[in-house]
């Protein structure tokens, strides 16, 4: 089983490539729209204050990070992280990283459902995340189906989250994507950058999710719950 060559051609191969096509466009995308100057001349920081002021969420805060496109919001202390490449640079690609954050924090302040409940699912996931993969292994070696059972259902709360978050990524990007203009923060003509940014960005989240539903599938034939088992 751990030199299964149907891991590699099934999981291990298509995860590592659709991942890394998606890394690449993201960091392809960045760096050229990094050299793009926004002609408002706003920073990233500038940028998201602009667009959650105009849509009352004067109470957000706006912090910075350390580490490449490390940004997010965080739920609990109603904040955006914003990383040094994105806070302080006037560029397209900035505004748009830092006003797809400032559409979290949208999706918080206007009870997006997905966004609630990908909140709910982040310890089980966790867990999962942790402990899934190593129990489903550990089942199917000794044989013992509950526990690799035990191990799959936790495995699923981190496929189950990695889908949801699909929908809360792409409405904050769609968020984003309209209201910068709407609120004057690009001119329309910039507009191409931010989506092609944000388009790219998005791509890790899907190449994240197909993983990982590869995987769960992968060990669910293994255990012969799918297609027959393979001994």
């Amino acid at each position: 089983m751990f030199f299964d060559p149907l891991y590699l051609l099934f999981v291990l191969l298509p995860g590592m490539a659709l991942s890394g096509w998606a890394s690449l466009r993201t960091k392809s995308a960045f760096n050229k729209y990094s050299k793009v100057r926004a002609a408002t001349g706003y920073t990233g920081a500038q940028a998201a204050r602009a667009m959650l002021d105009r849509e009352g969420l004067h109470h957000v805060k706006i912090n910075r990070a350390h580490g490449f496109l490390s940004d997010h919001y965080n739920p609990a202390t109603r904040s955006l992280a914003l990383s040094e490449a994105v806070y302080d640079a006037n560029s397209i690609a900035a505004i748009g990283v830092a006003t797809h954050e400032a559409g979290h924090a949208i999706q918080h302040a206007r009870h997006y459902k997905p966004l609630w409940l990908r909140s709910v699912l982040v310890p089980t996931a966790n867990i999962g995340s942790s402990l899934g993969y190593i129990v489903m292994i550990a089942g199917l070696f000794l044989g013992a189906m509950g526990m690799f059972m035990i191990g799959a259902v936790l495995f699923s709360a981190v496929v189950l989250f990695q889908i949801v978050t699909l929908p809360v990524e792409f409405d904050a990007s769609a968020r984003a994507k309209k209201l910068v203009v709407a609120h004057g923060i690009i001119s329309p003509y910039e507009r191409e950058g931010v989506d092609r940014v944000l388009n790219a960005a998005a791509l890790t989240y899907v190449a994240a999710a197909v993983s990982s539903l590869l995987t769960l599938l992968y060990f669910l034939m293994r255990a012969g719950l799918l297609g027959g088992r393979d001994d």
